[in-house]
């Protein structure tokens, strides 16, 4: 289990370069790449806020920031679903909520079969793990930027996809998950295009609870 979650975490980790650099081609120094890295520790939200490019005005200010806390909206609902399992109170509970993530939380519920010691052992390498190769990677490629060039061109940007799906594939068993992952997957596709950024990832959550919920006879 702790191989697994370092592996993941080192492999999610790597594409902190590629947020580095786009956040030096943004206008951001390395430590405040680093900082927003480390304070906001969402990579999705990131990307976003350093995706609108240099912030010249107020609109494009509230464009980053509406599109990061779309994106970041998910991480509250892990929150809810990891308090009961990690049952932790004061500072423990506040590093906690920075580091409940997609790949902390995935790893989590993957280890439930084996009870609580597990699931919570999980969740504390891959999220520990995560910040720390996710921050390192960020500094390293904002440093970087200017010799990397254009960091799609290592494919970094399929290691995180990659990572999930073999998080995923092993819970993909009988009809009520296929039907949850393609209910999630189909509304994406189809918003992407079209919608603002975080819209399609908070609608396409819905649409998975829909299809749980249909497909487990509404319980």
């Amino acid at each position: 289990m702790t191989r697994d979650g370092v592996s993941l975490a080192f492999t999610v980790g790597l594409y902190g370069t590629a947020f580095g650099a786009a956040a030096s081609s943004s206008g951001l120094s390395p430590w405040q790449a680093l900082a927003l890295s480390a304070l906001l520790f969402s990579g999705a939200s990131q990307f976003a806020v350093v995706g609108v490019g240099v912030i010249t005005s107020w609109s494009l200010a509230v464009t980053a920031i509406t599109g990061a806390l779309l994106l970041g909206t998910r991480n509250a609902l892990y929150g809810l679903r990891m308090a009961p399992i990690l049952q932790l109170r004061g500072i423990k509970r506040a590093v906690a909520a920075q580091i409940t993530i997609d790949e902390s939380t995935g790893v989590a519920i993957s280890q439930e079969h084996l009870g609580l010691p597990a699931m919570r052992h999980g969740f504390w390498v891959t999220g520990l793990g995560v910040y720390l190769f996710w921050n390192s990677f960020t500094l390293l490629g904002a440093l970087g930027a200017d010799a990397l060039g254009d960091p799609a061109q290592f494919g970094l940007d399929a290691a995180v996809p990659a990572a999930f799906l073999g998080l995923l594939w092993p819970r993909l068993k009988g009809r009520t998950p296929w039907a949850v992952g393609m209910a999630a997957a189909i509304t994406v596709l189809i918003l992407l295009p079209h919608a603002p950024v975080g819209v399609p990832v908070i609608t396409s959550a819905l649409a998975a609870v829909v299809a749980g919920w249909k497909n487990g006879g509404g319980k």
